[in-house]
């Protein structure tokens, strides 16, 4: 069995948030493939899909960003899945808006929900989903940034794009992540050009 972690914050405060795109691909790919209710812990939000006969979870960490890993070594150890076989969806400000990068470890690079999972798995080496989210923000002022809202043009784009996430998603779980990245990875979503 195959899982999907959405990274984010919970609350109203943080919806709709750069930060919490991972949530909203753990969201959509519910909506579309979710059987029954989602299920809550202490620490995350669980919920089993249906794809094209194969059963996968997706968790949602409850945990707020900075200490996602808490959540996931919980949620791997419930659901008995290997870090092989969890995918991690995360905002990155080092990619443009809309685009899409999977890729098997490698650093944090600057994400602390990336980094304390690092922690508490004890190792780089697991499945991501890296969602552009662009980085039109002055010096110093990169967390006002990742914690602000979309504008209604960037939120076209990311709708698009987190659609895409979701068909890249489910060809990790049909097929696995070679086959997801050859298929998915760089592809960007353009903003539409007024006629």
């Amino acid at each position: 069995m195959k899982m999907i972690t959405g990274l984010g914050n919970p609350g109203n405060a943080y919806w709709d948030t750069r930060h919490n795109v991972g949530f909203d691909i753990a969201d959509a790919l519910v909506d579309q493939y979710g059987q029954g209710e989602r299920s809550m812990t202490g620490s995350y939000e669980m919920a089993e899909c249906r794809f094209k006969g194969q059963t996968f979870m997706v968790m949602k960490p409850m945990t707020f960003m900075n200490r996602s890993g808490r959540a996931v070594t919980k949620a791997l150890a419930h659901t008995q899945v290997s870090l092989d076989d969890m995918i991690v969806c995360y905002d990155d400000f080092n990619l443009p808006l809309g685009e899409l990068r999977m890729k098997h470890g490698g650093s944090a690079g600057g994400h602390n929900g990336i980094q304390d999972i690092i922690d508490q798995t004890g190792t780089r080496e697991f499945p991501r989903l890296r969602f552009g989210i662009g980085n039109d923000f002055p010096r110093g002022m990169q967390v006002e940034y990742v914690l602000s809202r979309f504008s209604s043009s960037e939120k076209e784009i990311v709708d698009e794009a987190t659609a895409l996430a979701v068909e890249a998603l489910a060809t990790f779980i049909r097929a696995d992540l070679t086959t997801a990245m050859n298929h998915f990875n760089k592809k960007t979503i353009q903003p539409k050009t007024q006629t």
